[in-house]
């Protein structure tokens, strides 16, 4: 009797992320959005004539890869971004920034293009100290974004007091609270309390003066420089005030690090000379017993610091960016060409630093998620970032295999969704990427996308190179 499938693809090898073994000559059968059923090929008269048959032999199927760190909401041209993203194999994202009105719209189902890549989880308004200004406002904040429907909170730019009172407020209400560690905080305590996951490495020198064989002078350093100053903002006023605020924190987010100081850039300096991979594995024993996530977003420290490097003029992607992008993208290069060679090198060695930092966290079993941080960050294209990103993974020497985990089954675990994603198996969402090469060999593999799956619908070679044609076609003509 041939079945009810509507896609099917055909004499594909399954490669199973949980271990990187492998399936040849399945059919991979879907109906509707969903896999109805995966098992060795059978002859063409089980499938009905209506159904679209995808010869997938020689060719490797993997979940979808999820963007666990991204900003496509709120970037100015959400639909591009979207179909960008879909076209380099992104079917799902964990948008990292938000506000009422993106909470109130997808609370009434407002929020998301059809056939965009499936928004994972979302939070309120960044805590920063437009919102979060004292313990009060942050306590204030978190429960309005609780209200509303957050799926979590993201910290950034706010003091180890602020966030300790924020995170202790989220665990009262049961939400998770993630994201920047403030420079000078009490590590252990913060990832014992529960923060879920610590985004861009720290980013700052956070992580890295726990990783110093100098570990108290370099928190002494940072104990000395002046917190952040940005506005305080009364909790009533800020829903009126998000937009202002969205704009003022857009133009930092292209490179921060072009607000440096000399002293900022010379404690990173002492924290990445004095590098010690004994205190770095100390410190990720520590997160792997408390289960704290961590999302490198190594591309984005790469673009920040080598923010003036010609090779990111080079990038093929740009042709997908609008000109009004480049323009500000090629300022904070220029800016940041304004730091003296001295300490450009060290910001240069701090990230070399990075890489290093993470392969010890990779050693240690911390367990990671693969994210771009793209959405207004310089030299960053939504969905290329990504791929960017599993080289750098790779660059600081990730197996093949983990790279996939990040991006797969990682993400599912740390969304407690295993059961709808995270592999290719019958009841998970129809989200998949079919490679002509395998990804346990290389990472390289990740990029030789020859379809893509969105809730059942298939995108082949085609139909990805017409739309990526017009997106580039819509790019260059403004």
């Amino acid at each position: 009797m041939a079945s009810d499938a509507q896609l099917v693809i055909r004499g594909v090898t399954v490669v199973n992320p949980r271990d990187g073994s492998l399936r040849g000559g399945q059919d991979v059968r879907i109906t509707g959005d969903q896999i109805a059923g995966v098992q060795p090929g059978r002859d063409d008269g089980d499938v009905t004539a209506a159904a679209q048959v995808v010869d997938g032999t020689g060719r490797y199927l993997v979940p979808g890869f999820a963007d666990m760190h991204a900003h496509p909401l709120g970037a100015g041209d959400p639909s591009g971004s979207f179909d960008l993203m879909l076209v380099h194999g992104i079917t799902g994202f964990r948008q990292m920034s938000g506000s009422v009105r993106m909470l109130k719209d997808r609370a009434a189902g407002t929020l998301m293009p059809a056939g965009a890549p499936r928004l994972l989880a979302m939070p309120g308004a960044v805590l920063t100290p437009f919102n979060a200004g004292s313990e009060a406002a942050a306590v204030a904040t978190v429960r309005e974004q609780h209200d509303l429907g957050a799926d979590f909170i993201k910290a950034a730019l706010v003091t180890s007091e602020v966030f300790y009172a924020a995170q202790q407020e989220c665990r009262r209400l049961g939400i998770p609270i993630l994201g920047h560690l403030p420079n000078g905080i009490d590590l252990a305590r913060a990832s014992g309390e529960g923060v879920r996951s610590v985004e861009h490495l720290g980013p700052g020198v956070s992580l890295l003066a726990c990783c110093s064989a100098d570990q108290q002078a370099v928190r002494d350093e940072v104990t000395a420089r002046p917190a952040p100053r940005l506005p305080k903002v009364p909790p009533v006023l800020m829903p009126f005030l998000e937009p202002v605020a969205e704009r003022m924190i857009g133009k930092l987010i292209v490179n921060p690090l072009n607000r440096s100081s000399p002293a900022d850039i010379g404690i990173l300096g002492h924290a990445a000379s004095t590098f010690d991979r004994g205190a770095a594995a100390a410190m990720a024993a520590h997160l792997v017993d408390d289960g704290t996530w961590q999302v490198p977003t190594l591309i984005r420290s790469k673009t920040m610091h080598l923010c003036d490097d010609p090779a990111f003029r080079d990038e093929p992607g740009l042709r997908y960016m609008a000109s009004s992008t480049l323009q500000g993208w090629s300022k904070a290069a220029q800016k940041f060409s304004g730091f003296p060679a001295a300490a450009r090198q060290t910001l240069r060695d701090v990230y070399d630093v990075l890489l290093n930092l993470t392969k010890v966290l990779d050693e240690a079993g911390v367990p990671m998620l693969a994210g771009s941080d793209s959405g207004g960050s310089a030299w960053e294209v939504p969905g290329v970032a990504l791929h960017q990103e599993f080289d750098e993974l790779a660059r600081a020497g990730l197996s093949p295999l983990r790279v996939l985990q990040m991006t797969t089954w990682n993400a599912a675990e740390f969304m407690n969704a295993t059961d709808v994603m995270g592999s290719v198996a019958a009841g998970k969402h129809a989200d998949l990427v079919l490679l002509d090469a395998n990804p346990v060999e290389s990472v390289a593999h990740l990029h030789r996308i020859c379809g893509v799956v969105r809730g059942g619908r298939y995108l082949g070679p085609a139909e990805l190179g017409a739309l990526k044609e017009k997106l580039a076609a819509t790019r260059s003509a403004r």
